[in-house]
């Protein structure tokens, strides 16, 4: 059985497809799950009572994402760069090419594991995630904790690196809860939104906030974001 986390009646269910044609439609995403609330009880001046019963549909879908990146220190960083023909020039490639233990070489960097931490949310039963290209940038290895504490290793399908997305898979053998895509056009300057994440695996985390700009350009001519006030 299917548990999609509809987060209300703006939203027209689009189910993605596999690969690259997920990614044409995350152009709006940011690194953090927006929900936009516009079908909850409302007070005389349209303020929601709550948005706990959305907060708690959506959740299940929120995935904390662990990286791991074999890194190699580079050993000519520490050379100054000098002019080619500068009379200092084997004066500093002798030092730093003898000045290990016993004046002997410089021993080799050995490789060492850096990790990082990120959000990401489920679009799909079968296991589909979206987050960020920057969270997942060069990883070796990704997993996956899930809302309930369960984790799994996810494989990289594609990213866009314009708009910083990156689509991942897990295969769990059941199916998972997700949010299903909705109709950005219908998103208006001044509509409450909420943001859901996991920011730096410090738990789940939820902030409210509205609409507050559309058609941001941040870095060319193909951007097309939502600016929201919701952190």
């Amino acid at each position: 059985m299917h548990h999609r986390a509809g987060a209300s009646s703006a939203f027209a269910v689009a189910r993605p497809t596999a690969g690259w044609a997920v990614l044409r439609w995350l152009n709006l995403l940011g690194v953090v799950l927006l929900v936009a609330a516009l079908a909850l009880p409302v007070y005389a001046q349209d303020r929601p009572v709550s948005f706990a019963d959305l907060a708690d549909q959506v959740s299940p879908a929120v995935v904390n994402i662990t990286t791991s990146t074999t890194v190699t220190a580079n050993l000519d960083q520490g050379i100054p760069q000098l002019p080619d023909g500068s009379p200092f020039q084997d004066f500093f490639n002798d030092f730093f090419n003898h000045n290990g233990p016993n004046g002997g070489p410089q021993q080799q960097p050995r490789p060492r594991q850096s990790q990082a931490l990120g959000s990401g949310f489920v679009i799909s039963a079968d296991g589909y995630i979206v987050t960020n290209n920057h969270v997942i940038e060069n990883a070796d290895e990704i997993s996956i904790e899930f809302f309930d504490g369960t984790r799994a290793d996810a494989t990289l399908v594609g990213t866009d690196t314009a708009t910083d997305i990156a689509l991942l898979k897990v295969e769990t053998g059941h199916d998972l809860p997700f949010v299903s895509f909705g109709d950005s056009d219908a998103a208006r300057v001044g509509d409450w939104v909420l943001a859901v994440g996991n920011p730096l695996g410090q738990g789940f985390s939820v902030s409210a906030g509205i609409v507050s700009a559309r058609g941001r350009a941040l870095q060319g001519n193909y951007d097309d974001f939502i600016q929201t006030d919701a952190a």
